[in-house]
C-alpha cells in the first residue's frame, strides 16, 4: 500500500482552490500504473516524488494530467511543496522537474517557487477560432494589449484577453474548436485556453483543457505564471498580479505572481483536505 495525500491549492480553507493529490514516496509504483491512477483520480494533476538525481536537492517530481505526463505545472509545485513541509521538509527546497530544478520555499501552509525558464512565443491563433474555442464573439476579445497568445513557460497555453468579466462568466467552450486548434498548433500540446480580464493589478481568469479531461480548471498556475512573463514582456517592467480563477466553477482560488527580470515567482496557500492508501 502507498501513501497518498490531497490538497486544496491556492485556497486557505478546504474546498476551494483545485485539487492535488501527491504520493510523498511513489519509488514502490510501478512506471505502467501512474498514468492509470491520474486518470484514476481525474484531478487536473496528480504528483509523484522520488529521490532527486542530485543529493543536495529535495526531490524529484513527476506530475501527471488524467491523459499525459507535463514537465511543469503550477498548483502541483506549490501543493508538493507544501506536502513536503508538512512532512518536515524545508523550508528552502529544490524539486526536480521535467524543465529542470526549480527553487521552492514552504512552510506554514503557504509555498512560492521561482522559475527562470524564458518566455517562449509559439503562436499567434486567430481571434475567430479562440473566440470559437470560447464560445464567444471576436468582438469580446481585448486585442489592444495583445491578441491571443499561444506561449509557455515549460507547458503552453494560449492567452486571451476579454473585453470585460461579462464576457469571462460567458465563456461555453466548443470542443470541436478546441481539437482543431490542436491540430492547427501541435506544439501547444491540447490547444489549452487560459482567458482573462484585469482590473489595475487584479486578474480574473478561467482556464479550459477539454482535450486533457480538463473541462475547467480551478488554479493554473503554470498559466498565471506564463501571463505574468508576457505582460512583463509587453510592457517592458516587473509587474505583481492577484490573480482570482475558479470563482465561476465555484472552487475559489488566489494566485500571487510577481516578476524580477527573467524570473517569475508563483505563490499560494495549500491545505491537506483527504489522505489515504493506495491498495493496488
Amino acid at each position: 500500500m502507498t501513501q497518498y495525500l490531497v490538497y486544496d491549492v491556492f485556497a486557505d480553507t478546504p474546498f476551494g482552490g483545485n485539487q492535488l493529490a501527491v504520493f510523498p514516496d511513489a519509488t514502490t509504483l510501478r512506471e505502467a500504473d501512474l498514468q492509470k491512477i491520474a486518470a484514476e483520480f481525474n484531478f487536473s494533476e496528480v504528483c509523484f516524488v522520488y529521490p532527486p538525481a542530485d543529493p543536495a536537492h529535495t526531490a524529484a517530481v513527476r506530475i501527471f494530467t488524467p491523459t499525459m505526463e507535463v514537465p511543469f505545472a503550477g498548483h502541483p509545485i506549490i501543493g508538493t511543496a507544501v506536502a513536503l513541509a508538512d512532512l518536515g521538509h524545508g523550508p528552502d527546497m529544490v524539486l526536480e522537474l521535467g524543465i529542470g530544478p526549480i527553487s521552492a520555499h514552504a512552510a506554514k501552509g503557504t509555498a512560492r517557487f521561482t522559475t527562470k525558464v524564458a518566455l517562449a512565443i509559439i503562436a499567434q491563433p486567430e481571434v475567430g477560432e479562440v473566440a470559437t474555442a470560447l464560445g464567444l464573439t471576436p468582438a469580446q476579445i481585448d486585442t489592444r494589449v495583445h491578441g491571443p497568445t499561444l506561449a509557455s513557460l515549460g507547458l503552453a497555453f494560449t492567452l486571451t484577453r476579454l473585453r470585460d468579466r461579462a464576457a469571462l462568466s460567458a465563456i461555453q467552450t466548443d470542443v470541436a474548436a478546441f481539437r482543431a486548434g490542436a491540430q492547427r498548433y501541435p506544439a501547444g500540446l491540447d490547444f489549452a485556453q487560459f482567458a482573462y480580464v484585469i482590473e489595475d493589478d487584479t486578474v480574473y481568469a478561467r482556464m479550459f483543457a477539454p482535450l486533457d479531461n480538463i473541462p475547467e480548471d480551478p488554479a493554473t498556475g503554470s498559466a498565471c505564471a506564463t501571463l505574468g512573463a508576457l505582460l512583463a514582456q509587453i510592457t517592458g517592467r516587473d509587474i505583481a498580479l492577484s490573480i482570482h480563477q475558479g470563482d465561476d466553477m465555484g472552487r475559489p482560488s488566489v494566485i500571487d505572481v510577481r516578476t524580477k527580470g527573467e524570473a517569475v515567482t508563483v505563490s499560494g496557500a495549500a491545505v491537506r483536505v483527504m489522505e489515504g492508501r493506495l491498495v493496488v
